[in-house]
């Protein structure tokens, strides 16, 4: 597991209080079948917030891999992660201490590999593996 989604899915098990996870039972995994370790990442996932860090990312290295300004991406992430911990019931410093090396780690990851900005599919597949 990258530290990008371990770092992703332990915010994941901070942010969803036990009563959620009281309402939904946990299934027999079926024999055989992939599980992820990460828990439920598909709330994250379709969370707008996210989709805002995809098109902040895009954004980013719309001028290329090399003109990418990496201390105005961090800084307008940072915003952006704020929101969401306020959205998701945690205080906004905490979500940003946790997610803070995310925004250097995608630069890494889109500078490697530019395919995972064609989509935002591609982008979650990189970010939170895959699905």
């Amino acid at each position: 597991m990258s530290r990008l989604a371990a770092a992703l899915a332990g915010l994941v098990l901070i942010a969803a209080p036990a009563a959620a996870f009281a309402q939904h039972g946990a299934s027999a995994p079926k024999p055989g079948a992939t599980q992820s370790m990460q828990g439920d990442q598909a709330s994250w996932i379709a969370d707008p917030h996210m989709h805002a860090f995809y098109d902040l990312t895009v954004q980013a290295f719309a001028a290329g891999p090399a003109k990418v300004d990496q201390a105005a991406f961090q800084q307008k992430a940072f915003v952006i992660f704020r929101d969401f911990g306020v959205s998701r019931h945690v205080p906004p410093e905490a979500m940003v201490d946790h997610l803070k090396l995310i925004p250097g780690q995608v630069v890494q990851i889109a500078k490697e590999d530019p395919a995972v900005l064609k989509s935002y599919d591609n982008f979650v597949a990189a970010v939170f593996g895959p699905q």
